[in-house]
């Protein structure tokens, strides 16, 4: 039996074992966040949403109100045109209130964001630009938390964009209720009660009543002449449905 050198039993284990670049298995690179020496991210888009008076503007508050618990770095903007109540402050229905940043638009709000902030929340996001649905991924994607509030509907009851485009990319989304002014029931729409005809009209109690499906008209079929009224814009409710 003749002897085997070394680099014979090198050669024949090469040849017996299996070929990696030939495997039919992709060799796939770890991924990036698995790694033990490198955090894992965890910014999300969070979206609370519903009609005038649902208490939207509460929920976000609340929710700041927790991170601030936390101890974490909180940021809240809001749009300018809204001066409601407060030029520099959300404020709700019910005079809750937290400092915010006011801002023109999402590439303003964008530009703002500190270094270290761990929630972005934003109130009455519908009347920011396209460009805000943007800003909230790439921030969410930066690692922070974004909580944005808004309308979903206009006074004609249609989406109101960008409410719609937020929550698609939103990991979560909350739709809260009002209570329907004319029977109680929970409302899901706004109704302007004012002749104007403009998507954007910023107002409170004055300009706008929650309604629900029944109760709700669009303005362009509650314009009403009250009998020995001048004034064609005064609004009629529609009455209840007959029991």
């Amino acid at each position: 039996m003749r002897p085997v050198s070394a680099e014979g039993v090198r050669a024949e284990q090469a040849v017996s074992a299996p070929c990696a670049a030939t495997s039919s298995e992709p060799v796939r690179p770890p991924h990036p966040e698995a790694s033990p020496w490198r955090p894992r991210l965890h910014g999300s888009v969070e979206v609370i949403t519903g009609s005038m008076f649902s208490g939207k503007t509460e929920e976000l508050i609340r929710r700041l109100k927790r991170a601030l618990y936390a101890r974490q770095k909180v940021q809240a903007f809001k749009p300018r045109v809204d001066v409601r109540y407060d030029a520099t402050r959300i404020v709700s229905h019910q005079a809750l209130a937290v400092d915010a940043v006011a801002v023109a638009t999402s590439q303003s709000l964008e530009a703002r964001v500190e270094d270290g902030t761990q929630v972005v929340a934003i109130d009455e996001a519908q009347f920011f630009d396209r460009g805000i649905v943007d800003v909230c991924e790439r921030l969410a994607n930066r690692g922070i938390r974004v909580i944005a509030a808004g309308l979903d509907q206009d006074y004609l009851g249609r989406p109101f964009p960008p409410m719609p485009e937020l929550m698609a990319i939103a990991e979560e989304v909350t739709k809260v209720h009002a209570v329907c002014t004319v029977c109680g029931a929970p409302a899901s729409r706004s109704q302007r009660l004012i002749a104007e005809t403009s998507t954007v009209l910023v107002g409170g109690a004055e300009a706008y009543e929650a309604r629900c499906r029944i109760c709700f008209v669009p303005r362009d079929d509650q314009r009403t002449v009250h009998e020995g009224d001048d004034d064609p814009t005064l609004v009629e409710r529609r009455p209840l449905p007959a029991e």
